[in-house]
């Protein structure tokens, strides 16, 4: 008798995926899951730099109990990304975060409405951490990385 477990991030994977089916909600989510990131980022930014770095360690350390390479994924994507942050000019980061913000969810909430499902986070608040997950792991699963 075979034994087959799965990990959390596996089963957490699986389960957003459920609402992300149809291609274009998938390519969708590739653009404006990564832009809410940034977004949120920016707007934490603008209060104080160091406010977006904790929230990057912090949510590194869960993605590290998830799957290390994701943890490193997210890394490269949160550094590069509070690096951008670093360079605009500081009064132009409120005011681009606010409308990258906008537009994203914008963009999410048509991606859902072709899908003819409702968002993930409406069921667990934990997706809104899974979603960059989900678009890291369509481009390790082309790069062929195991996470």
């Amino acid at each position: 008798m075979s034994v087959i477990t799965h990990r959390r991030i596996d089963l957490l994977l699986a389960r957003y995926a459920e609402s992300h089916q149809h291609p274009l909600n998938e390519a969708i989510h590739c653009i404006c899951v990564p832009a809410i990131v940034l977004s949120l980022l920016g707007l934490l930014w603008a209060l104080t730099p160091v406010l977006a770095v904790v929230v990057v360690i912090a949510s590194l350390a869960y993605y590290f109990t998830l799957s290390p390479a994701f943890a490193v994924g997210m890394l490269v994507m949160a550094g590069a990304m509070l690096l951008i942050l670093s360079r605009l000019p500081a009064a132009s980061v409120l005011p681009a975060s606010v409308a990258i913000f906008v537009a994203a969810w914008v963009g999410q909430f048509i991606g859902h409405k072709i899908e003819g499902k409702k968002p993930s986070f409406f069921e667990d608040l934990r997706f809104l951490l899974i979603g960059p997950l989900f678009v890291l792991s369509l481009l390790y699963r082309r790069w062929r990385i195991s996470y």
